[in-house]
């Protein structure tokens, strides 16, 4: 029976990110769209530790989407602009 909730199913919608240190985003994201070149740091699970760990994606170019479920952009070692996370 289909949970309402499908891993694989692609986003259906998005909402501008402000990148923030401590303010997670509403909901988990499915991936991140890349608006203007830069890093991203982002918060993700670790299943070694199970804890949150900080990673930041780098090099990333305009136009870019990055697959990546969390809950938290960071605004320290985020360079990247107008991110757009989709859900």
């Amino acid at each position: 029976m289909p949970s309402g909730f499908e891993e694989t199913a692609p986003a259906g919608f998005g909402w501008a990110v402000t990148p923030s240190d401590s303010v997670e985003l509403a909901r988990h994201t499915r991936a991140l769209l890349i608006g203007g070149a830069g890093n991203v740091a982002v918060q993700m699970f670790d299943p070694a530790t199970n804890k949150l760990a900080n990673v930041t994606l780098t090099g990333l170019t305009a136009g870019q989407v990055i697959p990546v479920r969390t809950k938290l952009v960071l605004s320290t070692g985020t360079t990247a602009t107008s991110i757009v996370a989709l859900a």
